[in-house]
């Protein structure tokens, strides 16, 4: 007897990555089935049917390809946040702390017009940090966020309380224990 398959499903662990004692949540795999992809992006959009949603942010970088897909989905546009200095023109950027130190990311400052119904997509949702400081960005800008969508969500590490307590609505598809 078989099984129907589950996005988790179609993730694959790999140990000790990018450090010992780390189980990455490799994505790719996911992205390179495509039954897997169409049934990530569908799942992500489900909960939005039927609500008005002007744009898609993905963060960087696995949040391109999420955001991509799911705004083509929507027919609207998409919106890139990346790290500092990989963005020509005019931005706007927000810090925020990592593990070790701090990072910078960055939006252009004409991406988000007031009002602009916004979705935020990644694929992983750990500390809550790059979420935490792209809304922040959007919000500067005047865009309203409908929800933040990931397809995996790390509850140890605690980034969905931080969202959460933002007053964001947050979807996931997935949930994996451990670092």
């Amino acid at each position: 007897m078989s099984r129907n398959k589950s996005v988790k499903d179609y993730i694959r662990t790999i140990v000790d990555f990018p450090h010992e004692g780390i189980m990455f949540r490799d994505v790719t795999t996911l992205f390179a089935d495509p039954r897997g992809f169409r049934m990530a992006i569908d799942q992500m959009l489900h909960p939005y049917a039927g609500e008005r949603i002007d744009k898609v942010v993905g963060l960087e970088a696995r949040g391109f390809i999420l955001g991509g897909a799911i705004a083509h989905q929507l027919s609207v546009g998409f919106v890139p946040i990346r790290k500092k200095g990989k963005l020509p023109g005019t931005t706007i950027s927000q810090d925020y702390k990592l593990e070790y130190g701090e990072a910078i990311v960055e939006i252009h400052d004409d991406a988000i017009q007031p009002g602009e119904k916004i979705l935020v997509v990644d694929d992983l949702l750990a500390t809550g940090g790059t979420a935490a400081a792209g809304i922040k960005l959007i919000e500067r800008l005047g865009g309203e966020i409908v929800s933040c969508a990931f397809i995996i969500d790390l509850p140890e590490l605690g980034g969905c309380k931080v969202l959460e307590e933002m007053g964001m609505d947050v979807h996931v598809l997935c949930e994996f224990e451990g670092l």
